[in-house]
């Protein structure tokens, strides 16, 4: 104890008309000290509040107990946080230790449960950051305990609708989840197969088929006809794969999947989401770098998507998040020294001659062009380790489904018209735009506006349709994530069928 807060302590003793308080301030520090370090701190700033009386009535633990009823939604078990039975049966301990559990769960709630730099390499974000002491005591002196409970966690539709498929996806375990589907030799339209059997109810589960289908269809034998390669295409889509309707490698390691993994990695990814920071820019560019996607929003309202490249396994995207405020046209690319050393050089002088390039104060620099690596624009974010959003010459890779291919920047497809967009707001900027486009001139444009950009990555997300879209763990982050959680997870792990060429050197 602080002298500070034993100065504190005592004056509300010394003043206290209350005996019940004086009593339980005397064992105040004996039952704080059986309780784990990391959430004393918070358990005495909350009995200093409310003037060290306790507060568990029966009428709040009730209330208490249908709050923690509820953390199924989040991905959590009860059970992790609260044992009532416990706490009945020890009544000199269970008021400190009820509040423990309590602003313990507000915590991860508020949160999350782990720290995310401890899980990956780079991230920068915003986090969520909240007085649960304060919190708690003003939820129980306005009786609006479980409403203060329910608002710790996100409550954007993003959080909301993954909650909602998490518990989908638990109830689907209770009622035995769905067949194994083995892996083997690619099932083509039209063949028979035995694994049919078993992919018929796995594509029912999720919402892929139609149970009534699924029915009538178990009842043809073992044909992969029209109707299902429509449903598996489908299911494709929602995980990211190329929708050819053909059951190869890819599409088998997504089948393979269990339930229970599934649900298991909703919840990691409910973790992420509580991380963040909850108000965020009516105006901003999110990337989820595991699905390769790029969704700008304007006024609260996701108004353009596309496609986008990102980094590879060995040169990742990191978690960011950053204002970008102005977009070059025409940018030269001023090439990383690592990137210089290991893939440019080593070419000689003809390479560089080739691309364009040229060598400045020992920095390889490749002038602007058509065959630019950076294209015909680049949108400049601020303090981001060099990583930045920008055009490329190499459209073709945009059709990929698997599109982890940069040095860890983020290709837009539809760049030009994308800044166009920004810039639109403004008619002078965009004319400015155009004019530089048209001369091919290197010109910096401000936009006149800082517009957020956030890097995530989310390999479990809910889909237009309201179903849950899944993406293989590229970055292996959610394995980092569930052995950081204690969370056995037997994800079938993904092949890099989209890995880097030789002569893409862009960033």
């Amino acid at each position: 104890m602080t002298a500070f807060t034993s100065a504190i302590g005592l004056a509300a003793r010394a003043q206290t008309r209350d005996p019940g308080a004086v009593a339980f301030y005397d064992s105040f520090n004996d039952q704080l000290a059986r309780l784990p370090a990391t959430i004393q701190p918070d358990v005495r700033a909350f009995y200093e509040l409310n003037g060290w009386r306790p507060v568990w009535t029966p009428e709040r633990l009730r209330l208490l107990q249908t709050a923690a009823g509820r953390a199924e939604r989040h991905g959590l078990s009860q059970g992790d946080f609260f044992d009532f039975d416990a706490l009945a049966s020890s009544p000199d301990a269970a008021e400190m230790r009820t509040t423990a559990a309590a602003l313990g769960y507000g915590r991860v709630l508020a949160e999350g449960r782990i720290r995310p730099e401890t899980v990956e390499d780079l991230w920068e974000m915003q986090k969520n950051r909240v007085d649960l002491p304060f919190g708690l005591n003003d939820a129980l002196a306005r009786n609006r305990l479980i409403d203060w409970f329910e608002g710790l966690a996100p409550t954007d539709i993003g959080y909301s609708n993954l909650s909602a498929g998490y518990i989908r996806y638990r109830r689907l375990i209770r009622e035995g989840g769905w067949p194994v589907f083995s892996q083997g030799a690619t099932i083509e339209p039209g063949m028979s197969d035995a694994r049919v059997a078993a992919l018929i109810p796995r594509l029912v589960a999720e919402g892929d088929l139609p149970a009534a289908d699924g029915a009538r269809l178990a009842q043809t034998g073992i044909v992969y006809g029209p109707e299902l390669e429509a449903a598996v295409r489908g299911f494709q889509t929602r995980h990211g794969l190329a929708a050819d309707g053909r059951i190869g490698t890819g599409t088998q390691r997504s089948l393979s999947a269990s339930a229970e993994d599934r649900a298991r990695q909703i919840a990691l990814n409910l973790e992420r989401r509580r991380w963040l920071k909850r108000e965020v820019a009516s105006e901003r560019i999110e990337v989820n770098t595991a699905a390769a996607i790029m969704v700008y929003w304007k006024d609260g309202q996701p108004v353009h998507s596309n496609r986008v490249i990102v980094g590879t396994a060995a040169n990742q995207t990191p978690s960011l998040e950053k204002p970008f405020a102005s977009v070059v046209a025409n940018p030269p690319w001023y090439v990383p020294a690592s990137i210089a050393r290991a893939e440019i050089l080593p070419r000689g002088p003809a390479y560089l001659a080739s691309q364009n390039m040229y060598i400045s104060n020992g920095t390889v620099i490749q002038r602007a062009g058509p065959n630019a690596a950076l294209g015909y624009v680049k949108f400049e974010l601020r303090d981001s380790y060099a990583i930045f959003l920008h055009d490329t010459p190499g459209k073709a890779a945009f059709n990929l489904a698997f599109r982890h291919r940069s040095h860890g920047c983020v290709r837009v497809q539809g760049a030009v018209e994308f800044a166009r967009l920004l810039l639109s707001p403004d008619p002078t900027l965009l004319g400015q735009f155009d004019a530089a486009q048209d001369s091919r001139e290197t010109k910096r444009i401000q936009t006149g506006r800082e517009i957020t950009v956030r890097l995530l990555y989310w390999t479990a997300f809910v889909d237009g349709q309201g179903r849950v879209a899944f993406r293989e763990d590229v970055y292996s982050r959610d394995a980092r994530l569930a052995q950081a959680l204690g969370i056995a997870l037997s994800l079938p792990r993904p092949v890099d069928d989209g890995a880097r060429v030789a002569t893409d050197v862009g960033p």
